[in-house]
Parts: C-alpha cells; sequence; structure tokens
C-alpha cells in the first residue's frame, strides 16, 4: 500500500523575501489515485509535486507515505517534468539505461537494454529511437521518452508536473490517452499526481482533483469524481455530468480569483 498522508503543510523560499507559497495543506490519497492538480499560475502547483517528490523539503508541516516521512528523493517516486528532462548528450536508450542503473545497479548491460527496448514499444516509439539524441526527436516523441524512463523504474507513485503543456493538440491528445491506457491496464494501479492548468485534461484524466487558491495557497476543491464521468473524450461536452463538473471547477478557481482580486 502507498497512502499517502499531508499533514499541515507549508511552504515558504528560504531567501530575502521568506514569500509563503503553500499554507496549511491538509490532505489524504489512497493507493491508485489519479490526482489532477489545478489553479492559477503561480499557485504552488508544480512546488507542491516537487514536495512529494522529496525535490524539496517543507517549511513545516510533514508529508508520510506509509508511515515512512518523505525527507528526500526516492526511486519509488519518479517524476515527469514539462521540459522533458533528458539529458541532450546521451541517446534516447541511454537516458532510460540511466534510471535503470539506479533501480537495478547488479544488472548487467545487456539485461538494462532489453528492458529499454520494452518500455519504447510500451509508449508507442520503434526501437531505432534507443540510439538516437534528444535533437533528433520531436517534442511527444521526447515526452514519451521521459515517460518510458520513468515508467522503467516501476515506481508506485507517478509524478507528473505539465507533461503534456508544451505540446501540439493532437500530440497531447494521444498522450493522454497513451498514460489512462498505461495506468488503467495495470494489476495494481500506480497512484498519479498530474499538475495542470487546463480543466477539460484534468477531467478526462483524473478520478479525483484537487484545486489549489491564491498564494499562499491551501486546497480550495477537493473532489473524487464517478465512473460516469470518465465516458470518453467524445462526451466531455456532451455528458450533462460532466458538463456540471466543468462549470463548477472554471466557478471555483474564478471565484478565488475574484476574492482575492
Amino acid at each position: 500500500m502507498n497512502n499517502i498522508k499531508i499533514t499541515n503543510l507549508s511552504f515558504a523560499y528560504s531567501d530575502a523575501s521568506d514569500r509563503l507559497i503553500l499554507k496549511d495543506i491538509e490532505a489524504s490519497f489512497e493507493e491508485g489515485e489519479f490526482v489532477c492538480i489545478l489553479g492559477q499560475s503561480g499557485c504552488g502547483k508544480s512546488t507542491l509535486l516537487r514536495l512529494l517528490a522529496g525535490l524539496d523539503l517543507p517549511t513545516t508541516g510533514e508529508i508520510v507515505i506509509d508511515a515512512q516521512q518523505v525527507k528526500g528523493a526516492s526511486l519509488d517516486r519518479s517524476v515527469v517534468f514539462q521540459d522533458y528532462g533528458l539529458f541532450p548528450w546521451m541517446t534516447a536508450g541511454e537516458n532510460i539505461m540511466l534510471a535503470l542503473k539506479q533501480k537495478y545497479p547488479k544488472r548487467d548491460k545487456k539485461e538494462l537494454k532489453e528492458i529499454t527496448l520494452t518500455m519504447l514499444e510500451k509508449v508507442g516509439l520503434d526501437k531505432s529511437v534507443f540510439k538516437k539524441l534528444p535533437k533528433a526527436l520531436s517534442g511527444g516523441m521526447k515526452q514519451r521518452c521521459a515517460i518510458a524512463r520513468a515508467l522503467s523504474v516501476d515506481p508506485p507513485i507517478f509524478l507528473m508536473d505539465e507533461p503534456f503543456g508544451a505540446l501540439d493538440a493532437v500530440t497531447r491528445a494521444k498522450l493522454q490517452d497513451l498514460l489512462l491506457e498505461l495506468w488503467s491496464k495495470e494489476t495494481v494501479r500506480k497512484t498519479v499526481f498530474f499538475v495542470t492548468h487546463d480543466v477539460d485534461e484534468a477531467i478526462l484524466l483524473a478520478n479525483r482533483i484537487i484545486i489549489l487558491g491564491q498564494s499562499p495557497s491551501s486546497i480550495i476543491f477537493d473532489k473524487k469524481l464517478s465512473d460516469s464521468v470518465h465516458a470518453g473524450r467524445e462526451d466531455v461536452f456532451n455528458n450533462p455530468e460532466i458538463l456540471k463538473l466543468r462549470n463548477e471547477l472554471i466557478y471555483n478557481i474564478n471565484k478565488d480569483v475574484i476574492e482575492h482580486y
């Protein structure tokens, strides 16, 4: 089990301003939830993700995963960033194998390469991509490589920071569908935290949506979605329940903006 509990969490940058970004975050998440984090730019969505990853530490409060306090990064929590995070001097395959070497230090290079090739195929890429440098790949291909790298170490918790934000609409839709397919087909589903500012993307992907308010941010909305909300992409603008949820999300985001204007 990988249940997550966030208690009294606040975060401020330790610089001259000491500006408080997050304040009094309280939440619990169950294993296998797909959580989308919504909110205006600058509200602390990415900061919360970095705290979950252990890349930053709370100013106050704590994040506990299965009775263990998060005190740093871990291979149990993989992160996919918007800018792909691929080392440009390494091939796509070498980028993935670098993560695998950390996870499986005793396995030989041949075995790690086989795992890498399997992961490339799993995210819809040809095996020839293994030998290509990131500069030779499209944005969608780079992000598929980043997803393959994160999945290759088989983490129970998957953290994604606006991973499709820089992609064109068609590529973005394909990767959204790929992510949902990979997540839904797992015997034991990963717990996914997905940062986005796109309400429709959140509705399409999540089975739980939280909204962060204006900085210093706290959770102003938290809702678990029923199965009927995931009727499919074609129903996002037709299903009455989805339209009601969409309006509810937009209302809460805008209401908070107006209140802090």
